[in-house]
């Protein structure tokens, strides 16, 4: 059973920057398009950004331009690099495969962006 385990949130200021990391106990990130999600207090889980195996990205609108998704086939792990970062970005932030099956969701990293 593949395991994702996010790293890499914390407290930040508007305009900090953030790296997230995502591991997997698998080898889920050799054949499929991998995302990262994000869920604030009170909102439904939203996708941040999606990226394929061959590097393909797509990118939230909220999301273009100030994030980048990366990933490293070999070593199992996903990024998302967060510049720019604003109080609206503030949520719960979790890896998972972009379309189902997902695999079971981790515990998340939780980003606060404030002041």
């Amino acid at each position: 059973q593949v395991q994702l385990v996010e790293s890499g949130g914390g407290l930040v200021q508007p305009g900090g920057s953030l790296r997230l990391s995502c591991a997997a106990s698998g080898n889920i990130f050799s054949f499929n398009l991998m995302a990262w999600y994000r869920q604030a207090p009170g909102s439904q889980r939203e996708l941040v950004a999606a990226i394929s195996s061959a590097g393909v990205t797509i990118y939230a609108d909220s999301a273009k331009g100030r994030f980048t998704i990366s990933r490293d086939n070999a070593q199992n792990t996903m990024y998302l690099q967060m510049n720019s970062l604003k109080p609206e970005d503030t949520a719960v932030y979790y890896c998972n495969t972009r379309y189902p099956p997902f695999a079971a969701w981790g515990q998340g990293t939780q980003v606060t962006v404030s002041s």
